[in-house]
């Protein structure tokens, strides 16, 4: 990787504002954050897009991963989505299907239940108990029907698809479970990218070069509409798309969260469009939503550009008890972040050190974690081109690029995020990567990733930063884990106040541990706990000043804030 170092945020980055001559960050050159350890962990999947000169759009955008724990013992399972290959008719080629792998403590074995083996042309995952019987049920999207698996509580699955309603035949990349309407079951938002079929595909060439090159989405003109599925409750879902206002705009959606961004007690939703404006849709009451993007200040950058939006994530990042949106971008682009005013975002990219340094690279997945448990959150970033380059990092893949680790630090201006060598590895690795999952793989109070690459093995990448105490924060009901909890709390002897978003959906075409993760620096404990559940009711349960473990939050139990 270029940087080498830590590139000294406001130095590399020519739009921040001025620094305080204090606010150097310090070197971390030498500090080891991970390990890839896929084949100690033996993962031996090797993910397949079927390429074969034609340069199908869909061959370039697939590479779905969730971590969940499908049998209930208390550890992270891996699920890990296979493409295969497209035929002459666009129709899929039968493929080994999708794998689900199973955690024994310090390695993976692979599920002898045939149940999770979908044969589709795979690109992404979501993750949801939509039947409410506290086990995680799995949502596959695919180019072609999606697919809903039920789990029967012991990691076996079956599949529902046809009797539940959700089975769309698009170009499924992203998606969510979240109670869209307060009654306390998880509906389905669905996104798609393109209204894609073997008959619109396109021959497009690098402008340089003239070599052969996989097409914009701009060049087949066929924004997709996404899809809302209302949950009835009784294992099948109803399609209110229209009903509920989203048929207003379409866009080439890769990316979507779910939150409650203005605070009143209605969950959200947030688009990350490729080549077309972001859409926020705004949650407006009895299943309708108006789409609030412009008026909110996120439906472009601060220039007024729809940028390349491929992954995107929430956290409060600033600390101020909301939750912003970070959305990633295609190389020559920077990342967008949405600082969250309370009802406007600003684009504050540069502020928080992402002015240029985020240019260099395709990015898919993200996530905004505390990843060495100091109490702030850092951003990792998973790359990979979708275009051909003459001067490839790797020959033998020319989409093939580094991911990039970025540290979090507090300094008098905000919080800032400078570059670490290698991605926190020993050395760069190279991989047209795409999903990006999070969560604690072994155990150890550290957050682990898993990232999907094309046509190659996933990293299993093993967290090292031990130094400083943790908490995992866990909220649930008589349904189980409730997805989209805010938690706060605040670090023993800490003037500080952090929160942590139960978040599942994000990242791309991937899903992650439901918990709320808390590094706590030199703290011991967490006090001052608080639970905004996700219909507005808020909760306390007091000073939880347990050194490092994980905080069960059961909705009822606390004391009603009022």
């Amino acid at each position: 990787m270029v940087v080498g170092l830590w590139c000294l945020l406001a130095s590399c980055d020519p739009d921040s504002p001025q620094r305080h001559a204090t606010e150097a960050p310090e070197t971390l050159a030498d500090v080891l954050w991970f390990t890839d350890e896929a084949s100690r962990w033996g993962v031996d999947f090797v993910h397949q897009s079927g390429a074969d000169g034609r340069y199908l759009l869909p061959e370039i955008m697939a590479g779905g991963v969730a971590l969940l724990d499908v049998d209930g013992d208390g550890d992270l399972d891996l699920y890990l989505v296979q493409s295969g290959g497209l035929d002459e008719l666009g129709q899929v080629v039968p493929n080994d299907g999708n794998i689900l792998y199973l955690n024994e403590g310090d390695r993976f074995i692979r599920s002898t239940d045939p149940g999770h083996a979908d044969q589709g042309y795979g690109v992404g995952v979501v993750v949801g108990d939509y039947d409410g019987d506290t086990d995680m049920d799995i949502y596959v999207t695919n180019v072609g029907a999606n697919v809903l698996l039920r789990n029967d509580g012991r990691g076996r699955f079956v599949d529902v698809t046809k009797e539940s309603g959700v089975g769309d035949d698009g170009f499924g990349t992203a998606g969510t479970f979240f109670d869209a309407d307060n009654d306390g079951d998880q509906d389905l938002f669905l996104v798609n990218y393109i209204a894609w079929g073997i008959g619109i595909e396109r021959q497009c060439h690098d402008y340089g070069t003239g070599v052969r090159n996989y097409c914009d989405p701009g060049n087949y003109n066929s924004p997709a509409q996404d899809r809302l599925y209302r949950n009835n409750g009784d294992g099948t879902f109803s399609d209110i798309t229209r009903r509920a206002g989203l048929t207003s705009v379409t866009g080439n959606g890769l990316g979507t969260v779910s939150a409650d961004f203005n605070g009143d007690g209605l969950l959200d939703l947030f688009v990350a469009n490729d080549k077309t404006m972001n859409q926020l849709w705004i949650n407006q009451g009895d299943l309708r939503f108006e789409d609030r993007a412009l008026e909110w200040g996120s439906a472009t950058d601060d220039h007024g550009i729809a940028k390349a939006g491929m992954g995107i994530v929430t956290g409060d990042v600033d600390n101020d008890a909301d939750l912003d949106v970070l959305v990633v971008n295609i190389e020559g682009e920077t990342d967008s972040y949405f600082r969250n005013e309370g009802d406007y975002f600003i684009d504050a990219t540069a502020r928080v050190g992402l002015g240029s340094t985020s240019r260099r690279y395709t990015r898919f997945g993200v996530v905004l974690a505390d990843l060495d448990n100091d109490g702030v959150l850092d951003l990792y970033e998973a790359n990979g081109r979708v275009t051909y380059t003459p001067e490839p990092e790797d020959p033998a893949d020319v989409y093939a690029e580094p991911n990039v680790l970025y540290r979090g630090q507090e300094m008098d201006s905000g919080i800032r995020f400078g570059v670490l060598p290698q991605s926190g590895l020993n050395e760069d690795v190279y991989q047209t990567s795409r999903g990006l999952a999070l969560g604690d793989l072994n155990g150890d109070g550290s957050l682990d990733l898993i990232i999907a690459n094309r046509d190659s093995h996933p990293n299993v990448l093993i967290n090292q930063q031990h130094e400083h105490e943790w908490v995992r924060a866990v909220a649930t009901d008589d349904r189980g884990i409730v997805p989209h909890a805010l938690i706060s709390g605040r670090p023993d002897g800490s003037e500080r106040v952090l929160t942590r978003q139960v978040q599942m959906a994000g990242s791309y075409v991937a899903a992650h541990e439901p918990a709320a993760h808390f590094g706590l620096g030199a703290a011991t404990g967490l006090v001052d706990v608080v639970v905004l559940w996700p219909d507005g009711e808020r909760e306390s349960f007091g000073d939880l000043q347990s050194r490092s473990g994980v905080l069960q939050l059961v909705r009822g139990l606390g004391a009603p804030v009022r």
